[in-house]
């Protein structure tokens, strides 16, 4: 199986047209065909639904394209690291984020870094601590920011500072707003939306036994997608502070939890990480910017 290949059959597969998709490679149509077809027999599976003027994806093909997406993300990013080692004024990292107000601490280390290495690139994945951990573990980022204790077994890491502070997103106009503080009892029959890994792990830290008395209406990883669930009478939600907005011209208010529930964060990467220089250098830049 040929990287050339995987990224026609991608290609095929964005487009959904093997003419199309010829002309964006700049190869013939004939030739793509053909490609598309030893790839299959290769792996013995159809790959894709033929129509008269379309094709779309079997579900082999999906899964594929799952695979092919990560290989050559993988080749992509090896091809960048190997062209920053003789280029020590940038180069490329890429770190995957959970979602918290205090990836300000990262953005601050980062504008220092760029301001010392100004050819140095940054590119940030979003999603919860399971998706960016998955990521780093298949070594498609370099680092992770993680709202969990790291596994110290598999990761180093760095704290940061500050902590994020639990609580409830609600409309104004409910009557649950007129609480300065929110209890395990007032949640009890409310439509809730929260992050999985949450209900999982914080909540039950916050509210022991009587979690099993919460109903949770459904989950989201992205606390905006969730704020608009909320907004539109769907639920309330479970998040961080100073992740929605709450101002006066918002619909919305948020209100803390009590006993007060609090999350630490945490900068990850694997252990015995063979980093590029540029790599290097920005975790230097971290260890200092935290410490702080």
């Amino acid at each position: 199986m040929e990287i050339r290949v995987l990224r026609y059959f991608l290609e095929t597969a964005r487009t959904g047209n093997i003419s199309r998709a010829a002309e964006t490679l700049h190869i013939s149509q004939p030739t793509l065909s053909k490609q598309i077809k030893d790839l299959e027999q290769e792996l013995g599976k159809k790959l894709f639904r033929r129509g008269s003027s379309s094709v779309s994806l079997t579900d082999e093909g999906m899964l594929l394209r799952k695979r092919a997406e990560d290989i050559l993300d993988m080749v992509d990013k090896t091809t960048d690291e190997f062209k920053a080692l003789n280029n020590i004024m940038g180069g490329e990292v890429h770190i995957g984020c959970a979602e918290s107000h205090q990836i300000k601490y990262l953005a601050r280390a980062l504008k220092h870094f760029k301001e010392k290495y100004p050819l140095f690139r940054y590119h940030i994945t979003s999603g919860n601590t399971e998706q960016v951990a998955e990521r780093l573990d298949r070594g498609l980022i370099d680092f992770a920011v993680i709202v969990e204790p790291p596994n110290l077994s598999k990761y180093n890491y760095l704290e940061v500072p500050e902590t994020n502070t639990w609580g409830l997103v609600i409309r104004k106009d409910d009557p649950l707003a007129q609480k300065e503080k929110i209890c395990a009892d007032d949640l009890t029959d409310l439509d809730l939306i929260c992050s999985q890994q949450a209900m999982q792990a914080d909540i039950p830290r916050w509210c022991g036994e009587k979690t099993d008395m919460l109903n949770l209406s459904g989950t989201i990883n992205l606390a905006y997608n969730g704020s608009v669930f909320v907004k539109e009478g769907l639920g309330y939600m479970l998040t961080f502070d100073k992740l929605t907005n709450v101002g006066e011209d918002s619909e919305l208010c948020f209100r803390p939890l009590i006993p007060p529930l609090e999350t630490k964060m945490y900068v990850i990467w694997k252990k015995y990480q063979v980093f590029t220089p540029i790599a290097e250098l920005l975790l230097e830049e971290l260890k200092t910017s935290l410490s702080v």
